[in-house]
């Protein structure tokens, strides 16, 4: 991998014309977000930048970004019926997350009032599944927007964390049968529906995973399953996080997991995904870098059947992966935009690299089959000093005379917005606060010869094809 980038290189790929049959089927938004249980309300009543951000992506895409309510707390949250507030619990610094907390019936409220799909995340660690019912049953007629319900967090950690519900003996197939009971039980209060976001480890697969899942548990209590969630954070240095082969070698660890949920008719998803865990790594989450793994990973793990990835948001103003917060911007949210770009509209998509070295490519596919992009990625690293290397990517069985592109790009893998380098997408950038575009937005042409264009990408970059 270059590090300076004093180096340029070529690399040839063909693109189908038709779209191929191991293509993966795209979800309409497969960009999701991931809010922590405590922190829902405040993002969407406190941080003004919030629906501007999520509206960016629906402008994009067509509809709005998936959206996951949970985390850590909310296996420490109980349902008062009675509580007018959204949430109550007290913390000796804002910035910490509440050991205890309680929620109201607004909660579900205001969750139902977002305008695309929601997951809730319910407690199961407390193993008090009457409030659990009864808090699913004032989601489920709050809340139009309901996709699922997940029945706690992390189950994996529940005994260090001294949850009742993991008393005496706690691994996988305890956990799985604890599982299957409160499906059935959630499942037949709610009205007998596929309704229940299974599995929810952190993990990897297989064990805690949903193939191990799905062969402890019975027909019935799979039946009230929507679909299965892990979650991902594979941390490292930035240069570690960013490289395309750790990406495809890290989502290829889920293939039997996926083919598993698949084999039984559910989709798999990433109900919480993000560059670290802990709010992030301050060094590495809030970096250019780590928008380029936003960017790749989303687009590799839809490539690879899963259907949805919800990026985590924490606590406000302790966040390092955070896209966005109170009065400025991240990095990474620009890795969003550029795979919500690239996917949007799409019915399939193809990655047409091998996945073991540096550079990505990726063809999105129209209903009728035609491709329609092809987003491409560089993941040599570039640290901001020295020449900055290039590789030129040239694509075959391109049907057009002329393409149009946007450019993802910032100074260096490093570039903070916090810092004062921005990066760009087209030539555009989001203020701080309020997630609004400025800039002139920029489209590169390319000329298509006999079916062949070549497009240069500096190390730690990507490019958009509109085709």
């Amino acid at each position: 991998m270059l590090t300076t980038g004093t180096l340029a290189g070529t690399s040839t790929y063909a693109i189908p014309t038709s779209v191929p049959t191991s293509a993966a089927v795209l979800d309409p938004a497969p960009v999701g977000i991931s809010y922590e249980f405590f922190t829902f309300p405040s993002y969407h009543t406190n941080v003004s930048a919030t629906t501007q951000c999520e509206q960016n992506l629906k402008d994009l895409s067509g509809s709005w970004p998936p959206i996951r309510i949970g985390g850590t707390t909310q296996d420490r949250a109980v349902y008062d019926p009675s509580l007018s507030a959204y949430v109550s619990y007290s913390v000796a610094a804002s910035t910490d997350a509440p050991s205890i907390l309680t929620f109201g019936p607004s909660f579900m409220t205001l969750a139902g009032q977002y305008a695309g799909s929601v997951v809730l995340g319910l407690n199961r660690g407390h193993n008090n599944i009457s409030n659990t019912v009864a808090a699913a049953k004032v989601a489920k007629v709050q809340m139009p927007n309901l996709l699922a319900i997940e029945l706690g967090n992390e189950p994996e950690y529940y005994a260090s964390a001294g949850q009742p519900v993991a008393s005496g003996t706690w691994n996988a197939a305890t956990d799985a049968a604890s599982q299957a009971s409160w499906q059935i039980s959630v499942g037949k209060a709610l009205g007998n529906t596929p309704i229940i976001e299974a599995c929810n480890s952190l993990s990897n697969p297989p064990t805690w995973g949903a193939a191990e899942l799905i062969a402890a548990q019975n027909s019935t209590a799979l039946s009230y399953v929507k679909d299965f969630s892990h979650h991902n954070y594979p941390g490292g240095t930035v240069q570690s996080l960013m490289s395309h082969s750790n990406v495809a070698s890290n989502m290829a660890t889920f293939s039997s997991d996926v083919a598993a949920a698949l084999n039984i008719g559910r989709q798999y998803v990433f109900g919480e995904i993000n560059s670290a865990v802990g709010g992030g790594a301050s060094g590495v989450s809030p970096t250019f870098g780590a928008g380029l793994w936003v960017g790749d990973v989303s687009l590799r793990a839809a490539s690879a059947s899963i259907s949805r990835l919800y990026f985590h948001h924490g606590t406000i103003g302790a966040c390092q992966y955070c896209w966005w917060g109170r009065y400025g911007m991240g990095a990474p949210y620009y890795g969003a935009i550029f795979a919500t770009a690239a996917m949007a509209g799409g019915a399939r998509i193809a990655a047409i690299d091998s996945g073991s070295g540096a550079y990505a490519v990726y063809a999105i596919y129209s209903s009728a089959g035609k491709p329609m992009r092809v987003a491409l990625y560089n993941s040599d690293y570039y640290a901001g000093s020295g020449t900055r290397g290039s590789q030129s990517f040239v694509l075959t069985g391109l049907t057009s005379t002329i393409v149009t592109a946007k450019r993802l790009t910032a100074a260096s893998a490093l570039s903070r917005v916090d810092q004062g380098s921005s990066p760009t997408w087209g030539g555009q950038s989001y203020a701080g606060g309020t997630c609004v575009a400025t800039g002139s937005a920029t489209l590169e042409t390319t000329t298509v010869s006999s079916g062949k264009a070549t497009f240069t990408l500096a190390a730690s970059e990507a490019l958009l094809v509109y085709l």
